[in-house]
């Protein structure tokens, strides 16, 4: 069975994270692609660039508008700037137009271990950031939104 390097069984944490950013100053640098361009403000939201990673059972949004915006996700290992060659681009979620809506994504990829999740859940399932990775989030925008009716971008579960 593998375990990390501190030997731990395999998806047994140490400490666990509720991690929230605003985006009223993030974009993709484009409002059609799920490509990151060259000027991009994008957020780093899990960052295991310095530890042994991180398992997340959930990835969320909040609305804080009538409009719905696309948050993107990408895995780097960059921390310092979301670089296009780096970033591989690993899911998405709309944003609901009534505001004050919770939506978390729709599917995360099955995992072997059980993950300690409230709800229906039929099938373990979570999002596995491996050591030397880092999580960003940004909009699918051209632009940032120079306002407070951006989304907030959550995601919840526990380092290794």
């Amino acid at each position: 069975m593998a375990s990390t390097s501190t030997n731990k069984q395999p998806l047994l944490i140490d400490r666990v994270f509720n991690n929230l950013i605003t985006t009223n100053t993030l974009s993709s640098g484009s409002a059609t692609s799920i490509n990151i361009l060259g000027t991009n403000a994008s957020a780093v939201l899990v960052d295991c660039t310095t530890n042994d990673g991180a398992i997340i059972e959930d990835l969320w949004t909040i609305s804080r508008s009538t409009t719905s915006y696309k948050v993107l996700f990408f895995l780097s290992t960059a921390v310092d700037y979301l670089r296009a060659d780096q970033g591989v681009y690993v899911g998405e979620i709309d944003t609901s137009t009534t505001v004050g809506t919770y939506t978390n994504v729709a599917t995360l990829p099955a995992v072997l271990a059980p993950v300690p999740q409230v709800g229906s859940n039929p099938k373990n399932s979570a999002f596995y950031v491996p050591t030397g990775k880092a999580l960003w989030t940004t909009i699918q925008l051209t632009a940032p939104i120079a306002s407070d009716e951006s989304p907030i971008v959550g995601a919840q579960g526990g380092f290794f």
